[in-house]
């Protein structure tokens, strides 16, 4: 047997991407559904998240264009995910990085993001916010915190929202990974709607593949805001998305249907895949697969589903989810 080993990074932002997927078959068989799931492990990247990898596309993209210049400090509003894969790319590459993010988020991501040399700017929710739980208007807040950071130091923004290069590190290689792993045998991809670089730039490479791609919007029940099924309540569980707003990235035509998760059923099956599939993952995750077994419990029965596990369940450790 020969043994296929890489030699050693020059630094650990060379390791992000080209994770592992796994075919999730003893969930399914849990839920009794009909077709498969596979699921790319995204929380096996150096900062434990999908995020890690728009974080390089942004500051190499940055670098090439002249748009980050040596020494220059590197700013960007983060639910936590992005922030700590900025902070390890900048980090390799001796950049400065501030993240600012809500006070909603979960403890575990200011404390990763200052262990990996980051300055946190902590901003206070929204009145009447819950913690643990940031909606579109808590984010307004923690946007106009990075502009004025931005203006004072004069510095670059890795604007996750609207840096296009988002979107090339998920068209360029998180779906060509996809596409090899599972050797073309898709039928549907899905993804709960954060920034909306993972949709965006998965499904338009994933439909030239395959036209006929079906490719589903996640969103929380209570804020189904692409699915206008109305907004009961912006506030929810499920970090890091779900905002209830308009996003630069997110293309509707590339939607061929939405899927609705609630709180609950994000944080169940979460917990669920951890004792059948011995993987730990975050909320966003578990509304992934959530939002599958109901496609293969429904009108995608048979399918094959393919999604990414967004990032590991140690950044929720003071929450509810593993209590």
């Amino acid at each position: 047997m020969i043994i296929i080993v890489k030699k050693a990074f020059s630094a650990l932002h060379e390791a992000i991407g080209e994770t592992p997927m796994v075919r999730l078959s003893r969930i399914t068989k849990e839920f009794g559904v009909e077709g498969e799931i596979f699921a790319k492990a995204e929380y096996l990247n150096p900062g434990f998240s999908k995020k890690d990898r728009v974080a390089l596309k942004m500051i190499e993209e940055a670098e090439a264009a002249g748009l980050l210049k040596p020494g220059q400090v590197v700013v960007e509003l983060t639910s936590g995910n992005t922030g700590t894969g900025l902070a390890i790319v900048c980090a390799c590459k001796g950049y400065k990085f501030v993240a600012c993010m809500s006070k909603g988020n979960s403890v575990e991501r200011a404390r990763m993001m200052e262990a990996l040399g980051a300055e946190v700017v902590l901003v206070e929710q929204m009145p009447g916010s819950a913690l643990g739980e940031v909606s579109g208007k808590d984010l307004a807040l923690v946007e106009k915190a990075a502009r004025e950071i931005v203006r004072e130091r004069n510095a670059f923004r890795a604007d996750q929202f609207s840096l296009t290069a988002c979107i090339r590190a998920h068209e360029q290689h998180t779906a060509e990974e996809m596409w090899a792993q599972a050797d073309g045998k898709i039928d549907v991809f899905l993804d709960f709607i954060g920034s909306g670089s993972t949709f965006a730039g998965c499904a338009k490479a994933l439909k030239k593949h395959k036209p006929d791609i079906r490719c589903y919007a996640v969103e929380p029940d209570t804020s189904a805001f692409y699915a206008g099924k109305g907004i009961m309540n912006q506030s929810h569980k499920i970090q890091g998305g779900g905002y209830s707003m308009e996003l630069p990235f997110v293309d509707r035509s590339l939607i061929d249907g939405y899927v609705q998760v609630s709180d609950k059923e994000a944080t169940d099956t979460a917990r669920k895949l951890g004792q059948c599939e011995g993987t730990f993952v975050g909320f966003s995750s578990g509304a992934n697969v959530c939002a599958a077994l109901k496609l293969l419990a429904g009108q995608e029965k048979g399918s094959n589903i393919v999604l990414t596990l967004n990032d590991s369940g140690l950044k929720y450790l003071s929450t509810d989810l593993y209590p």
